[in-house]
């Protein structure tokens, strides 16, 4: 669990209590949802989590799985 809140904690660098305003996520949610980041409010970001929620989690896991992956090719 520590790679996934590691990745969350790096993606809302600066806005920590209020992750819809990360560049980084707002970003993403454009490119994964089609809304404008510019237009993205706290409703929408909510909204999207909750119904996305299985998804976010799955990728979650992938980034832990590829940090194992890349730290054990380094070694």
């Amino acid at each position: 669990m520590g790679e996934e809140v590691r990745f969350l904690w790096n993606a809302t660098r600066g806005n920590r209590l209020r992750p819809w305003r990360s560049p980084y996520l707002r970003w993403r949610l454009e490119t994964y949802s089609g809304q404008h980041a510019d237009t993205v409010r706290a409703l929408d970001f909510w909204n999207l989590f909750w119904k996305e929620k299985r998804q976010l989690f799955r990728f979650l896991r992938w980034t832990r799985e590829i940090k194992s992956y890349t730290e054990s090719e380094t070694k």
